[in-house]
């Protein structure tokens, strides 16, 4: 049986340094960001705010982000592909960092395709309310729908617009393989949802509601689709809003990434002195 999630305990001026923080004279520290892989995903209706609430299933995956994060003030964002990620203060680290009433200097080197529906963005903030000792949901949510289940990790239910965590047991899925094709374009998830509302809200047809609206957003999403289906002889299931396209186990290929669904990632490696 899962065990839910709603909330926690962080609040910008009370957050207690963990060890490796970014406080004067403290060590560096490495922090891994996985991606997460939404393996099913129903919108079941809309807020008053025009917010969309889910129904999702999503599992952390060994494709990782690296922050390195220390004393200092500043953002370096380093191998980001797809959709461009800005080293302002719009990026996500910095905006977890502004949530979390801290300042550090981050170095962050992206593998995980931004606008690929994966969640590169919310892994990288999640992270850093780790390292902050912080592990507030809704903070989180107000972060973005996808940071919640970022923080926790592992196999969940996920509800709300993304604030409602509910853990299961990763079970056979622990390790399990699954196959990636990520074009090299972005699908911005704002303008997904737009069109799913424009659409009349329709049920996609392989676990994702999103999936019509993504292919009316973005066109040439068919043709990676059935690339990544004609190689494996299996139905691609759409990542999210997009742009990747995944089918279980392993199908190594070009332009193909093999991920493995994984527990909660530790939140933090040491450097060295």
């Amino acid at each position: 049986m899962g065990s839910s999630r709603e909330g926690g305990a962080c609040r910008g001026g009370s957050v207690r340094p963990r060890e490796g923080s970014a406080a004067p004279g403290r060590r560096w520290a490495r922090l891994e960001a996985p991606a997460k892989l939404t393996l099913s995903l129903r919108v079941t209706g809309v807020r008053d705010d025009g917010y969309h609430l889910i129904d999702a299933e999503m599992v952390t995956v060994d494709l990782a982000d690296t922050l390195e994060i220390g004393p200092g003030d500043r953002l370096e964002v380093v191998g980001a592909t797809g959709a461009p990620v800005p080293a302002d203060g719009t990026n996500l680290v910095s905006r977890a960092l502004r949530a979390v009433d801290r300042r550090a200097a981050v170095r962050l080197v992206k593998r995980i395709p931004s606008g690929a529906g994966m969640g590169g963005g919310s892994a990288d903030a999640a992270a850093v309310l780790r390292w902050a000792g912080c592990e507030d949901l809704a903070l989180a949510a107000r972060l973005g729908g996808d940071v919640p289940f970022c923080l926790v990790g592992g196999r969940a239910r996920v509800g709300g617009i993304g604030e409602r965590v509910e853990v299961v047991p990763l079970g056979g899925l622990e390790g399990a393989p699954f196959t990636l094709l990520t074009p090299p374009f972005g699908v911005p998830t704002a303008a997904v949802y737009k069109e799913w509302d424009r659409l009349g809200g329709p049920l996609g047809d392989h676990c994702n509601d999103l999936e019509p609206a993504a292919l009316a957003v973005e066109p040439r999403l068919a043709h990676w689709r059935d690339e990544l289906g004609e190689a494996t002889g299996r139905t691609p299931l759409l990542a999210g809003s997009g742009s990747t396209w995944f089918v279980p186990g392993e199908h190594p290929g070009p332009h193909r990434v093999v991920v493995r669904a994984i527990s909660p990632a530790e939140p933090r490696r040491r450097l060295p002195a």
